[in-house]
């Protein structure tokens, strides 16, 4: 991994040709009369969401917002010494990507190889894969990548001796001429998801490691969303066993091999915890190498309405900041067959539901386009094409558009292949493509 702690920054390859993509039916809720243009064509006319011929169902991402929340985790990451890879899998958006890297961010963390891909076909520079990799052929395409391209950085976990053993076979076999950097990863605890679950493991996942010639320990890792129990203080017990494995491996010359100047990585970071990550990582020193504090926090480039609003740090320590939820979703009532109930033409296929289901907001009018605060209207269920809605009182008829908020970023941008980048007046300032 490069030595290098400041971030990636310069611009992305290969976003013009998103720009040049041409807009037609497999992109939900753009206008129809823009079919046949390029989707840079169609965000320079700078249409209105509401009037310029988009349909509903349609998502919306806040211009305004996501600038607030890219510039609010810059500011935070800074303010704490942290290096920043927030985690790609949440958007799967190059465009958001290239706005992080502007805005600070060390790199990109992604989950799975075919995320990497993609991150590398828009030349992202620094990649931390929160997982194993023991795929042949995803070795094989990663070892050709790292071979092509002296400049690119790529760190995984490793958290098993038999994962070390196949990831080792794969890269002999392609021929790999640069090593692999690997963290070995900490479980969060018993029952919890991946990761080693002590320190002895970890000792044995790191001895295989360096025993592996096509593989180089950097330091180590893991995910305190999966804490048992969670709570600030045992989230933070759990993250002192982490950087305490930092210490010891370091103490045990784990890390000689490194150059003077080359840090150890200490990663972790979710979107729930990362206070307890700044706090505790703020404690790491002593090391016999600068250390690299890697936080990994995705969920924040739109933040949300429920899940994220519920538990983000900043609720802990308002003093610091506060994000804002960017998505809406922009439904119409198509039905109002009964007394106290509507059906918008909006469900599972379009939001998003595994959290929490999605809460109105907003009402915009049929009648002249006048947008109100919604009140007494609730989503009771959904199916796949529909929102059910109980309205209690309130002045909701056929043909007026409804705004929702949704739960879970991840499963909101899955859902859309090309989402609207919406100013406050309603301009579409730009078409964001997600690769899912």
């Amino acid at each position: 991994m490069t030595s290098a702690d400041s971030p990636a920054g310069g611009r992305l390859t290969g976003l013009d040709t998103l720009a040049g993509e041409i807009v037609d039916e497999r992109f939900k809720g753009l206008p129809p009369d823009a079919a046949g243009l390029s989707a840079g064509a169609l965000a320079a006319e700078r249409r209105n969401l509401f009037t310029g011929g988009f349909t509903t169902p349609v998502l919306a991402l806040s211009a305004e917002r996501t600038e607030h929340n890219l510039a609010l985790m810059e500011a935070y990451s800074e303010r704490h010494g942290l290096a920043f890879a927030p985690h790609g899998k949440t958007s799967m958006a190059p465009q958001l990507f290239e706005r992080q890297l502007e805005r600070g961010a060390w790199g990109i963390t992604l989950a799975v190889p075919h995320q990497v891909r993609l991150a590398r076909r828009f030349g992202v520079p620094r990649i931390f894969l929160a997982n194993e990799l023991v795929d042949a052929a995803a070795l094989r395409w990663l070892a050709a990548e790292l071979d092509a391209d002296p400049g690119f950085a790529f760190a995984c976990y490793a958290d098993s001796v038999r994962g070390v053993e196949l990831m080792d076979a794969a890269l002999r076999a392609a021929g790999a001429r640069r090593p692999v950097d690997v963290a070995v990863e900490l479980g969060a605890g018993g029952g919890a998801r991946t990761g080693v679950r002590t320190e002895k493991e970890a000792a044995e996942v790191a001895d295989a490691v360096a025993a592996a010639g096509t593989l180089r320990l950097i330091g180590v890792a893991g995910y305190e969303g999966e804490v048992p129990g969670a709570d600030p203080e045992r989230v933070a017990a759990w993250l002192r066993r982490l950087t305490g494995l930092a210490a010891a491996f370091d103490a045990d010359g784990r890390f000689d091999h490194l150059g003077a100047d080359e840090p150890i990585m200490v990663t972790a970071g979710g979107s729930a915890w990362f206070d307890q990550v700044a706090e505790v990582f703020a404690e790491l020193g002593g090391l016999s190498r600068p250390v690299l504090k890697l936080l990994r926090s995705g969920a924040y480039v739109s933040h949300d309405d429920g899940l994220y609003r519920e538990r983000t740090p900043f609720n802990r320590v308002p003093e610091e900041g506060e994000l804002r939820a960017a998505f809406t979703l922009w439904a119409q009532v198509v039905s109002r067959p009964e007394p106290g109930q509507a059906f918008l033409n909006a469900g599972r296929r379009d939001a998003a539901y595994d959290q929490h289901l999605p809460e109105v907001h907003l009402v915009r009018s049929a009648r002249g386009g006048a947008v109100r605060r919604a009140e007494g209207i609730t989503v009771t269920g959904l199916s796949d094409q529909h929102a059910w809605l109980r309205v209690d009182g309130a002045d909701l008829e056929v043909g007026d558009w409804v705004g929702m908020g949704m739960s879970h970023p991840c499963t909101i941008f899955d859902k859309w292949q090309m989402v609207p980048l919406v100013e406050e007046d309603g301009t579409v300032a730009d078409l964001i493509r997600t690769f899912f």
